[in-house]
């Protein structure tokens, strides 16, 4: 328990005035007009203001002792984090030349009269590759040569061909050959064909189209499909991973993608007859890359060396944003720039050590001190850049924070004109984005990091360490040995992303923390943990809950908006990131779902007579497969809640 502030002086000025008027009345009895108006009364209340201004002054010196203390213990403030989210720029046309967005584009949200757009710029250069149709073959699952088709040329000549076998099964597939790899392109097929695969539901076909990585077969995202699983005319838009390569089949060498039959999904029919293919082709028609919700400064000069040691050089811009690459200070001389390396503190370093040190929050550079030893001479941690050298840092990134964590669609707005390209969209939520820590945040971290030391020893020092090496993870939690299966020796650090959440819903692939973020991590608890113990770095086990409840609407209401506010209440309470009760602060990592905690939060929805009924059942939040009915679901200690598509029907009184 952390001690209370003490109040030097707890007066106020109504208090301060009472005890000058009650000193008048026994040193000065014959004065006896204390109302206002009197000149005397307000003599007394200037003073009495004045008075507790000091006091009010006077009250701010534990305040800011503590703050000093935290000063010298070395907390810093974390900084914000800048949100990412993949945004595909849409080209006016099919492209017929190699293009290149720059890094640095800016794109954003629409502007409105009360909210500034939230500006996002590319992280790094995309590359618009256009491509071309080169070769097309159907095929099996199996791949085998006497089971591939080579139909290029009876495309060539306009002769329809069947797509699949006559009876489409699970494995059929459609080779399409593109002329080059498109890594991250969005590509157009035009399509032309008969309608034959009578049956599947246009909507959903057991049809999925994928692209060679090299390392195997990987889903593309649809973007678009007019054809209904290659049923009738149309356009289908996929957009190719990162990893996309050219291969050889049966000796083509093209960069292959492929539209493969699977099974149905559970109540919709399969294909009863396979597509024909009378006309195909291949385009390219836009590009996605990572953009981040920060402004990227580039070789900021911080000033001139002064030769001595423990310079201070301030950024013109701050908070510096963390976990947007790692910045680096270069100093002049007469073999050009000198790069230094960045450090968290100066205690290892020698007096050769190109170090500096970023204070993230309050945006600056400090180079090495010397210190005096207890014999008296000079020990200098860091090197000191010669007198007049001049200092700047190569690149660095402002903004961030949680309005970054934009819905899907929210980008939409090109900031600078760009040829050939049309329009910008993201199709995923913003993600990563958290406020910097306040002062009352550090000051309750304060107490943590005397405690652990840089040491990873207690449950608690695991988590309090992570918080500092990933400050773009929405919640930690560390689980110790002996709890949910975790073995003797081990300890499991579960790591939850920062994700948009949009009347309480967030989308499962989105609280899945990247890679990057979990080997940073990983690596920083390998430094702090001790000898023998294993750290074990992953996301929590999410289980999947659907509430189906039954509502009595009161008389006279809208039982639309009834349902929708008792659906996003649902969605808000039983959330990992923003539910779990009055605090908002996500559902406690455990806790069980109980009939009891539904009912209470129906109840309390806008026009609401009665809850009738709620059941809770299981899901699976990957297959959407529902389980069994339950009063209660317990969750395991690493174990997270997931709202999955809640049923709620309103009748009326």
């Amino acid at each position: 328990m952390a001690l209370p502030t003490p109040n030097l002086d707890d007066r106020r000025f109504q208090d301060l005035v009472d005890d000058a008027k009650r000193m008048v009345q026994r040193r000065c009895p014959e004065w006896t007009d204390h109302n206002v108006s009197d000149p005397g009364v307000t003599l007394i209340e200037t003073f009495a203001y004045m008075t507790d201004q000091l006091l009010y002054r006077l009250n701010r010196v534990p305040d800011r002792l503590h703050v000093t203390f935290l000063d010298l213990i070395g907390l810093r403030i974390l900084p914000p984090t800048a949100a990412r989210a993949d945004v595909t720029f849409w080209l006016s046309a099919p492209a017929e030349n190699p293009m290149t967005i720059p890094v640095g584009t800016q794109v954003g949200t629409v502007r409105t009269e009360t909210e500034e757009s939230i500006v996002y710029s590319t992280s790094g250069p995309l590359k618009v590759v256009p491509c071309s149709l080169a070769a097309i073959r159907t095929g099996t699952e199996s791949g085998d040569a006497e089971e591939q088709v080579d139909r290029t040329s009876m495309l060539a000549d306009r002769v329809p061909f069947a797509a699949f076998a006559d009876v489409p099964g699970p494995g059929d597939h459609l080779l399409v050959g593109l002329t080059t790899p498109v890594p991250r392109c969005a590509v157009r097929m035009d399509f032309s064909g008969t309608v034959q695969g009578i049956g599947v539901h246009p909507d959903h076909p057991p049809l999925v189209w994928e692209a060679w990585t090299g390392e195997g077969w990987t889903e593309c995202e649809l973007s678009a499909d007019e054809t209904g699983g290659l049923n009738r005319s149309g356009q289908v838009v996929v957009h190719v991973p990162a990893g996309h390569e050219a291969s050889i089949v049966d000796g083509v060498r093209a960069a292959w993608l492929r539209a493969r039959v699977t099974e149905p999904e559970e109540g919709l029919p399969p294909y009863s007859a396979s597509p024909t293919v009378e006309a195909f082709s291949a385009c390219t028609v836009g590009v996605t890359g990572e953009t981040i919700h920060a402004e990227v400064i580039t070789h900021e000069v911080l000033g001139n060396s002064e030769g001595v040691a423990g310079q201070v050089f301030r950024l013109q811009h701050r908070p510096v944003l963390a976990g947007v690459g790692d910045p680096v200070l270069e100093v002049s001389s007469t073999e050009g720039w000198v790069e230094w390396r960045p450090v968290d503190a100066f205690a290892d370093s020698g007096p050769d050590d190109r170090h500096f040190l970023l204070d993230a929050f309050a945006g600056e550079v400090l180079l090495g001190p010397v210190v005096r030893g207890a014999d008296g001479t000079l020990h200098h941690h860091g090197a000191v850049p010669p007198k007049g050298a001049v200092l700047r840092l190569r690149q660095y990134a402002i903004g961030g924070g949680a309005r970054g964590n934009v819905g899907v669609g929210a980008i939409s707005t090109l900031k600078s004109s760009i040829p050939f390209v049309a329009r910008v969209e993201n199709r995923h939520s913003g993600h990563g984005g958290i406020d910097g820590e306040t002062l009352e945040e550090a000051k309750n971290r304060g107490p943590l990091l005397m405690r652990t030391r840089s040491r990873a020893v207690t449950a608690e020092d695991y988590e309090v360490l992570a918080r500092e090496a990933v400050p773009e993870a929405a919640r930690v939690r560390c689980i110790t040995a002996g709890e949910a299966g975790v073995h003797a020796g081990c300890v499991k650090v579960l790591v939850v992303p920062a994700a948009a959440v949009d009347n309480g819903r967030v989308r499962f692939v989105d609280l899945v923390p990247p890679e990057d973020l979990l080997a940073r991590l990983a690596d920083r608890l390998e430094q702090v943990r001790l000898i023998g113990t294993q750290v074990l770095v992953e996301p929590p086990r999410y289980r999947g809950v659907t509430v189906v409840a039954r509502l009595i609407a009161r008389p006279r209401v809208n039982m639309a908006r009834v349902r929708d506010d008792a659906l996003n209440d649902l969605y808000r309470f039983l959330n990992p990131l923003a539910g779990g009760g009055p605090d908002r602060t996500g559902w406690p990592f455990g806790r069980s779902v109980r009939t009891g905690d539904v009912y209470s939060v129906l109840q309390q929805v806008r026009g609401v007579e009665s809850v009738e009924d709620v059941r809770l059942f299981t899901a699976n939040p990957v297959t959407g497969e529902r389980g069994d009915e339950a009063d209660r679901i317990d969750l395991e200690a690493n174990s997270l809640v997931f709202s999955f598509e809640h049923q709620v029907r309103v009748e009326e009184h």
